[in-house]
């Protein structure tokens, strides 16, 4: 290689480096709160299933896509699903719920799918995750996301474990596709589970 070459090369992988640096920003972290009943029995084992939360489209490939991460995740910390024809005994089960929405610089956003939630919401109420994101002055549109999973003991309905993440990344990134966004969502949601009640944690 040439000496006159040299810099020209240098140049080259600082432009790739810098252009890896931009997209790797663009990949927020996601915001967690998790929030525990006081008297809630053990958690992590038994049967469960996901249901579509009010508003949902339980049929769309969308919300499916969701569903599906929440399931492995549930999977993975030590809950199963029943096997066809198990006649399960107090099963439990995860309600969830997702929100979309593409936000354009200087504008309030427009959802684009799946379902809405609250601005504002409690324990167990199955309404909102209240996030204050500012996303003034940003040169390309985003893509927010909003997760609620409340796992409740099926017979009463009360609410045992309730998790809420919320993720917004450039509409350019590979994250803002559903099959992407939707694993990196769950599980962030699902790490160290059960969390700490009342605690919110950025998952990177």
């Amino acid at each position: 290689m040439t000496r006159s070459a040299r810099p020209l090369l240098a140049a080259v992988f600082l432009a790739g480096a810098l252009a890896l640096g931009g997209c790797a920003a663009q990949v927020g972290p996601v915001e967690v709160t998790r929030f525990i009943a006081p008297d809630a029995p053990a958690l992590g084992s038994g049967v469960i299933r996901v249901d579509a939360g009010p508003g949902q489209d339980a049929s769309s490939l969308e919300f499916r896509a969701y569903a599906t991460a929440v399931e492995q995740e549930l999977a993975r910390i030590g809950f199963r699903q029943a096997l066809p024809g198990e006649a399960a005994s107090d099963p439990q089960v995860a309600v969830l719920t997702v929100e979309r929405r593409v936000i354009q610089p200087g504008s309030s956003g427009s959802p684009v799918s799946v379902a809405g939630l609250g601005s504002t919401g409690t324990y167990g109420s199955g309404v909102g995750i209240g996030v204050g994101i500012n996303l003034s002055g940003r040169p390309s549109d985003q893509v927010e996301t909003r997760m609620q999973v409340m796992i409740r003991d099926r017979p009463g309905g009360r609410t045992l474990w309730e998790g809420r993440a919320a993720f917004t990344v450039s509409s350019k990134s590979p994250m803002a596709q559903t099959s992407l966004g939707a694993a990196k969502m769950a599980e962030a949601l699902f790490k160290g589970f059960p969390g700490k009640s009342g605690e919110t944690i950025l998952v990177q």
